[in-house]
């Protein structure tokens, strides 16, 4: 007696009908249909055994229901986009949902290369130099005027020239008399050091750090013999042709300060008037 062979839910025989093997166990098409077929996204009907199943991302269509949720046109071995779980062919996304080139107006395809900069967007080859012409690229850029430049064009064009190097100043300038300069350019005249960030004065239009405009063009004090500045509001005390910082001016004999005070001199010595009684 020849063996039996049966849907392997059901139990009723498939001797002569159609049959698919799901885990190498037979199952009659309804059975089979009824437990494992996938439901089709579009209409919800089950994807039967005669029917293609299209499949993107979990879900699942019939071939006459993978078309777009616009246009309706067949999507099958077409490229595709989505949309609010939503099918779209091309042409379709990119009229309703596709930047526009900041430039030439047009539709920037979905998978081509775009350039975009503050909300805006650009083809790569649209995203130019205003003042070359030539594409920017991933190179560095300055916009102005709703405009953009390459680095190059930009200095040749806005940028400010340094008065020692005469090179273009993008950042960290300083200005002097009027005048631009580089901070790594702006130097005193006397020891070379940068006087960007210090306090600094000038002779005959050349700038110069305190401690070299003291030492070269700083009057002595006849009492300490050092440099008086008189930058900055400093106070001191100038008697024929001899000068005194504030605290230098002080009594030879007895120290006193004679700042606001008479005095008397003897040679090149400074006294109280009570000191000069016994002179």
């Amino acid at each position: 007696m020849a063996e039996r062979y049966d849907c392997h839910y059901c139990k009723e025989s498939l001797f002569g009908k159609k049959y698919v093997l799901h885990d190498e166990n037979p199952y009659c098409v309804k059975c089979y249909e009824s437990l494992y077929s996938n439901t089709c996204e579009e209409c919800k009907k089950p994807i039967g055994c005669n029917s293609r199943d299209l499949s993107f991302k979990d879900r699942h269509w019939h071939d006459d229901c993978f078309h777009c949720f616009k246009c309706h046109r067949s999507l099958v071995d077409k490229p595709f986009s989505t949309k609010d779980e939503h099918l779209l062919c091309t042409e379709c996304y990119s009229n309703e949902y596709s930047s526009k080139c900041f430039e030439c107006k047009k539709t920037i395809m979905p998978g081509s290369r775009k350039m975009e900069h503050k909300g805006n967007s650009w083809h790569e080859t649209c995203f130019t130099c205003q003042r070359c012409q030539q594409p920017i690229g991933t190179k560095s850029f300055i916009p102005k005027d709703n405009n953009n430049y390459c680095v190059p064009c930009y200095e040749k064009q806005f940028a400010l020239q340094c008065v020692h190097c005469k090179k273009p100043i993008t950042t960290g300038g300083v200005t002097y008399h009027d005048q631009p300069w580089h901070k790594d350019c702006f130097l005193c005249t006397g020891c070379k050091q940068q006087l960007s960030g210090q306090r600094f004065t000038s002779r005959d239009d050349f700038p110069y750090c305190l401690n070299c405009f003291c030492n070269l063009y700083a009057k002595k004090c006849a009492a300490c013999t050092t440099p008086i500045s008189g930058l900055g509001g400093s106070k001191y005390i100038s008697f024929e042709e001899r000068q005194w910082h504030n605290d230098c001016f002080n009594c030879k004999k007895c120290s006193v300060s004679l700042v606001g005070r008479g005095f008397l001199t003897e040679r090149d010595d400074i006294l109280c008037p009570d000191c000069g009684k016994d002179i």
